[in-house]
C-alpha cells in the first residue's frame, strides 16, 4: 500500500474576503471528488488571498496514485488559472 500526500499552496488573488476564497475552494474540492481523493484546508484560514490545502490519496500502486495526483493538480489549472504556487508530493509507504 502506498499513500500520496500533496501539498498545494494557491494564491487567490480575486479573492476579497473569505467567503470569495472559500467559494473557490469549494469549486476545486468539488472537482477533485470525481478524483476519489480526500482534500482538506490546512493552513492560512484566516488569509482571504491564501490558501494551502493537503490532498491524499491511497493505492496499492505507486505509478497509480501519481496520476491521480498529477490530474489533481491538472483540474487546479483548469479550473483556476494561475492561482497555483507550489505542489510538492511526499509518499507514505
Amino acid at each position: 500500500m502506498i499513500v500520496g500526500l500533496l501539498s498545494i499552496e494557491l494564491h487567490l488573488a480575486g479573492a476579497r474576503s473569505l467567503k470569495d476564497k472559500r467559494a473557490v475552494l469549494r469549486r476545486l474540492k468539488d472537482r477533485f471528488a470525481k478524483l476519489n481523493v480526500g482534500v482538506a484546508e490546512v493552513d492560512h484560514q484566516d488569509l482571504q488571498q491564501r490558501a494551502r490545502i493537503g490532498v491524499v490519496t491511497i493505492g496499492s500502486d505507486r505509478n497509480v496514485a501519481e496520476r491521480t495526483l498529477e490530474r489533481v493538480v491538472s483540474e487546479i489549472e483548469r479550473v483556476e488559472p494561475g492561482v497555483l504556487l507550489r505542489s510538492d508530493v511526499e509518499w507514505l509507504t
